[in-house]
């Protein structure tokens, strides 16, 4: 049941499958999760969706809207959107690891069906200049989920990060802006060639944001080389401020084969952290979050209509 390689339709995403960051960040526990922390884990999930729901009622457009959960908090909101007919996505990495494993070991394909998601999601730290031993290790691991993935018609979302190593910060004077804008360009070049290489292939790659239109156009470049012309990008926000967001959803907007955006923590962490020391209602912070998220609709679709 293999399916064509590439998605081209638009994917404006709220992510919200943070697990070991959403719970150090919000919740700041110790120790394993009680059941009532579990709980009110997954009831803040929850808020933020909502908030998406609110976003789709008062006018963002559903056919481009998807949501990205993960199964330990989300459960029961990928079923309730797979009941709307929305697009979704979960993870499939364990969360927190620079080297990238399965959430679920050996079990992850059982899980990938169970959820039965519209695109499974792997969150990767790959740099070309890290240990080539580890890279070797997590191409073969990719290499398999993605075969799986091939050989059962579902659709792969590669999230790929560039984190700076040591030599390359340094060589950007310590200044991890300007590490963003002359090095990672060329090293996410090469992290896509190397993995696609090695037999990893994503329908659609999410990407830190870029800051020249050219950067933009040599990342889908490489990502549609070889046969891969319908392959999609969308750009993350990495958790920036909202000028930051901005301005790579509108380099992402004018370049054609990015097709959208996932912006999380930037559309709900105010919300959530208000909501949570009961400064703000629990409608008021749907209402932010809703907000939120049209905003960078609005943005991207402004951008994308010049």
């Amino acid at each position: 049941m293999s399916k064509p390689l590439g998605y081209t339709k638009p994917l404006y995403i709220l992510p919200f499958d943070h697990r070991g960051s959403f719970e150090k960040g919000l919740f700041g526990p110790e120790g394993e999760l009680s059941a009532d922390q579990t709980a009110q884990i997954a009831d803040a999930k929850l808020l933020v969706y909502e908030g998406l729901l609110k976003a789709i009622h008062d006018g963002a457009p559903k056919e481009k809207a998807a949501l990205l959960v993960d199964e330990q908090f989300g459960e029961a909101i990928l079923q309730d959107a797979q009941g709307r007919e929305l697009t979704t996505a979960c993870p499939v990495e364990k969360s927190g690891q620079d080297e990238f494993d399965f959430e679920y070991g050996e079990a992850f394909a059982r899980h990938i069906e169970a959820m039965n998601p519209t695109f499974c999601k792997v969150l990767v730290r790959y740099n070309p200049g890290s240990d080539a031993e580890m890279n070797a290790r997590q191409r073969a691991k990719l290499s398999r989920l993605s075969e799986y993935l091939t050989q059962n018609g579902r659709l792969f979302m590669f999230e790929l990060l560039v984190p700076a190593e040591a030599g390359q910060l340094e060589a950007a004077g310590g200044d991890k802006d300007r590490y963003d804008q002359e090095l990672r360009p060329d090293l996410m070049v090469g992290a896509i060639t190397a993995l696609q290489d090695a037999g990893v292939q994503p329908d659609v790659w999410k990407v830190e944001g870029l800051h020249a239109a050219q950067d933009a156009e040599r990342i889908v470049a490489v990502a549609r080389r070889d046969g891969r012309g319908n392959v999609g990008c969308i750009v993350l926000g990495r958790g920036q401020d909202e000028a930051h967001v901005q301005a790579w959803l509108r380099v992402a907007a004018g370049v054609p084969g990015f097709t959208g955006f996932a912006v999380g923590r930037t559309s709900f962490d105010d919300a959530l952290k208000g909501f949570l020391a009961g400064t703000v209602t629990r409608l008021e912070a749907e209402v932010q979050i809703a907000g939120r998220y049209r905003e960078w609709v609005d943005v991207f679709e402004a951008a994308r209509a010049k």
